[in-house]
């Protein structure tokens, strides 16, 4: 993956932040939305491609753009380095195969030794029981 090229086809718009702040709120355009087209993404393969849109539909819109937004801290530079990382991680996970279960046997002892407390339970319920006469 190119980080570089990945970065370049990402698009970032200034946009004022909501809550408390008092005046500076009203002024400066703090927080940063970012929107990345996966269809027009040339860094990516169509199988790779085929994958993000898999993983990431719940966060991607009805056009395949997957939109971010971060209005954590009162610097506009600060937000846009958050949201590149957040997107990255999240380009990263997004990609990642997990590795297929190998399914272990279960070990002779192990059944062994499970019915031998079986049959110990029932024995002791057995001699719970009223004796026959």
């Amino acid at each position: 993956m190119e980080i570089e090229k990945l970065i370049k086809e990402l698009d970032f718009k200034a946009v004022r932040s909501s809550g408390a702040g008092g005046q500076n709120v009203n002024k400066v355009s703090s927080k940063v939305v970012l929107s990345f087209d996966l269809n027009k993404s040339e860094v990516f393969s169509t199988d790779e491609k085929l994958l993000l849109e898999i993983k990431l539909a719940p966060r991607l819109t009805s056009e395949n753009i997957l939109m971010l937004q971060c209005d954590e801290d009162r610097s506009q530079l600060k937000n846009k380095s958050i949201i590149i990382k957040r997107f990255l991680q999240i380009i990263e996970q997004g990609l990642k195969i997990p590795k297929p279960r190998k399914q272990t046997k279960i070990p002779k002892s192990a059944i062994r030794k499970r019915i031998k407390d079986k049959k110990n339970t029932s024995e002791i319920k057995k001699n719970r029981r009223r004796p026959e006469l």
